[in-house]
């Protein structure tokens, strides 16, 4: 019976929650995929370079994580902790902090962690979108770097709103992304509603275009992933763009990713656009998913919709899952639009 209130309160909450254009001249960039499908995300995290920086396993703590010497300034937006938590927490429970999500590994979660300590020894992985500091408490862009002037992805993980569960659905995607030769980013963006959510990856999307030099990125053709809330994110900005939201004035993405969501608007100028969901999710309706993605296909625009059986909602990468692979497949989709 508490299982089964505690099923409906979720899912209430996420239905609650439910979440101009100019024009740059197309150059050829050439980005070679070198990731094989057998070598695993979580084997390639693990074999990250060691700096001789302080790294952490799954007994160190949420409070480890927050105070570790590479994250000055932006550790508290490793962890989903927009909720209240322990910071005496084990990692190993970081599953608790993801109600939403599913298929949720603490071991690739350390060694996510671990990877992004190294990466910080050498590079800046952190930025601000904002000049008010007030903003940037809440708010900000994690970079994987991956070769110079490539396209890049800008990915929002999700949480209903309520939590960004970056270190699942944000951080191990972009790893694989900038591996793959793509720039990659992870938005830390303000819950409580989607609004001030798209304005934020608005805000993130105009600072990359005016640091694009700094970035060593390419303006031309990039793409927004989404997962759950995040995937309402994108899909807003690829409907209405960047000005809609108070950003700049900037060309939509070329392609949109959007993983379990129940959003259902679009336009008839809607980008390319590429949809997973399980077949067993209970939180967004695949049938929904579907309808939108089939619209889109009826008004002569390249849409893919993927359905996976037994599977449900918020499973990430879904390494060991029906899914795994998916994400090679949503990159194989970018690619045919990166030239058009």
């Amino acid at each position: 019976m508490q299982n089964n209130i505690c099923s409906f309160l979720v899912a209430t909450i996420l239905i609650i929650t439910g979440c101009k254009v100019r024009t740059i001249p197309v150059r050829e960039i050439s980005v070679t995929s070198t990731v094989d499908e057998e070598d695993s995300v979580k084997e390639r995290i693990e074999n990250a370079g060691d700096n001789n920086v302080s790294h952490l396993n799954t007994s160190n703590t949420i409070y480890d994580v927050v105070h570790h010497s590479e994250f000055d300034g932006f550790g508290q937006f490793i962890l989903p902790l927009e909720r209240r938590y322990d910071e005496n927490m084990h990692i190993s429970q970081v599953a608790s902090l993801l109600p939403y999500h599913s298929n949720i590994d603490s071991q690739l979660a350390v060694d996510t962690i671990n990877y992004m300590v190294d990466e910080s020894v050498d590079n800046d992985i952190f930025y601000p979108i904002y000049e008010d500091e007030k903003m940037q408490e809440s708010t900000g862009l994690f970079y994987f770097r991956g070769e110079e002037n490539a396209p890049f992805a800008v990915v929002c993980a999700g949480g209903g709103f309520s939590y960004v569960g970056s270190i699942h659905e944000g951080f191990p995607l972009a790893i694989q992304l900038s591996e793959q030769g793509y720039n990659a980013f992870v938005i830390q963006y303000r819950t409580g509603g989607a609004d001030v959510a798209c304005e934020d990856l608005a805000a993130a999307i105009s600072f990359i275009f005016a640091n694009a030099e700094e970035l060593k990125v390419s303006t031309e053709n990039y793409s927004l992933w989404g997962g759950s809330a995040g995937a309402r994110m994108a899909a807003y900005l690829g409907s209405h763009g960047t000005k809609a939201f108070g950003g700049d004035e900037l060309p939509k993405p070329s392609t949109v990713v959007m993983q379990y969501t129940g959003h259902s608007e679009y336009t008839e100028n809607d980008p390319p656009t590429f949809a997973v969901i399980g077949e067993n999710d209970g939180i967004a309706s695949p049938r929904t998913m579907e309808q939108r993605i089939n619209t889109l296909k009826s008004l002569g625009i390249d849409a893919e919709f993927h359905l996976y059986p037994n599977l449900g909602h918020g499973f990430g990468l879904g390494i060991g899952t029906t899914s795994e692979g998916w994400v090679e497949d949503a990159v194989a989709f970018w690619e045919k639009h990166l030239q058009q």
